[in-house]
């Protein structure tokens, strides 16, 4: 059963019109780079959530776009569909579920006409009314702390004085945060399971493939905003879920094009960060769209990820939409295109309606387990034996036959092998990818790299036995 983790601890919002630097303060509390930061309006579209320690205590915290209409206080569904509307509903069902409120506002700026009209929407709603808790952000000096007067007419009590920028009045803040949530005491006795192992899956692929759209099929609710329009993800979005016993960090990235290199703005900010997730993650969920000829950018991805040794599994989207739906064929298809990437298991679901998405996390879960298989020493000689009796050792330079004297693992997660052979012999490259092959028959190693590494026994008397002891 996948279960969210993001209910486990006390809900802390921070929401405020657009520019109020609400993503800076997000960044300062959880003391992390994620949330983008620009001058523009509109940067933050979907909702950033990260964990805050403090005080031996912790509690979420999100990061949400900036309100642009009050209407979206008020409860009432609207049917719109664009971006900004979609992100304005996220932004109100955090709000529908947090323990407390953060509703900043910009010192430096003053007392705007919409901080006004948003302070109302949320003293009318009673849902909201007892949990907000007023934020006077920018204020750079105790100098400056005067100007903060002007907000007493919003009517939210007297605010606090921050500035997200430079830390200033965030300790007090927090120190005020948790004390409002510490009546509750499941914000404490969080650090094992904060530090408990997961696993890191990072969704990645090219803009418009469905990666959004796949996850929300995976969590079972619209975690992050889905729209046709190019790059609509403009930053990594971080989930944590429960999947039978298992931590999991599912990673929605944003798209990466073929012209990335000479991306600019928010493309080239959300590329770098894609880039820099899949750095961090074990096992990369390449999805592509199946109706769409693989391109010279999807096996560059593919590339991208191997070279950076992370777990593959290719995600086929769209499947609705193919009129022969025949697996075998289609698989061919895929792997005739990335045949480097022959080992990684395909899937093929359809986001929009939920078709073989459930596979998914057991798929991910077992190319975790494999990704950290460790095989003892006296199974690789037993592997060692069997390959050559198969197929004696291909030679590459030179006209003497090579002799393998070890094959023995030596890391995992992921695994690495070494070949050692003699002094003067050379092993031919297409024997190692053979051994590769058998390797995976024999032991599978499903969505996982394998580096085999060849080494030679230094010219010396010592004979193999004494050179290993």
């Amino acid at each position: 059963m996948l279960k969210n983790t993001e209910k486990k601890l006390p809900l802390v919002v921070i929401c405020g019109r657009t520019n109020v630097g609400k993503s800076t303060l997000f960044n300062c509390l959880i003391e992390k780079n994620q949330a983008l930061i620009s001058d523009v309006a509109g940067t933050t579209r979907d909702s950033n959530l990260g964990t805050v320690e403090w005080a031996n205590s912790a509690f979420d915290l999100v990061d949400t776009a900036g309100l642009i209409d009050a209407k979206y206080l008020n409860g009432k569904k609207t049917a719109e569909t664009d971006i900004d509307s979609q992100a304005q509903k996220q932004a109100r069902s955090y709000l529908d579920r947090a323990d407390l409120i953060l509703f900043l506002v910009d010192t430096k700026i003053g007392l705007l006409p919409e901080d006004k009209e948003l302070a109302t929407g949320l003293k009318r709603n009673k849902s909201y009314q007892a949990k907000v808790l007023l934020i006077a952000n920018k204020v750079d000096s105790f100098k400056s702390a005067s100007e903060t007067a002007q907000f007493n007419r919003l009517g939210l009590g007297e605010p606090l004085i921050i500035s997200a920028a430079n830390g200033m009045g965030t300790g007090d803040l927090l120190d005020f945060i948790i004390r409002r949530i510490d009546k509750n005491k499941k914000n404490k006795k969080i650090t094992e399971e904060i530090e408990t192992e997961g696993i890191t899956t990072c969704i990645i692929g090219k803009p418009n493939v469905g990666k959004s759209s796949l996850l929300n099929a995976i969590l079972g609710y619209d975690r992050v905003i889905v729209s046709p329009t190019p790059h609509t993800t403009r930053e990594p979005q971080n989930i944590e879920i429960v999947y039978k016993e298992q931590k999991i960090t599912l990673v929605d990235t944003a798209g990466i094009a073929r012209h990335s290199r000479n991306a600019v703005g928010f493309e080239k900010h959300g590329v770098l960060k894609s880039l820099s997730s899949l750095d961090k993650a074990d096992i990369a969920l390449l999805v592509i769209d199946i109706n769409e000829p693989l391109t010279h950018q999807d096996a560059k991805l593919v590339q991208e990820i191997v070279d950076r040794k992370k777990s593959l599994f290719l995600i086929a989207n769209k499947w609705d939409q193919v009129k022969t739906r025949d697996t075998k064929k289609w698989s061919e298809i895929l792997y005739d295109k990335l045949p480097f990437a022959a080992w990684a298991p395909v899937q093929f679901v359809s986001a929009k309606t939920g078709e073989k998405v459930n596979k998914i996390m057991d798929l991910v879960l077992e190319i975790a387990a494999q990704r950290k298989l460790e095989l003892s020493d006296s199974q690789c000689e037993k592997f060692l034996k069997a390959v050559v009796k198969i197929h004696k050792p291909a030679k590459g330079k030179g006209l003497k036959a090579p002799r393998i004297y070890e094959f023995r693992q030596v890391k995992h997660n992921p695994p690495a092998f070494i070949v050692r052979i003699g002094p003067n012999d050379d092993l031919h490259f297409s024997y190692v990818r053979f051994m590769e092959n058998r390797l995976r028959e024999r032991h599978s190693f499903i969505g996982t790299p394998i580096h085999i590494r060849v080494v030679k026994f230094k010219k010396s008397h010592t004979t193999y036995n004494e050179q290993k002891a």
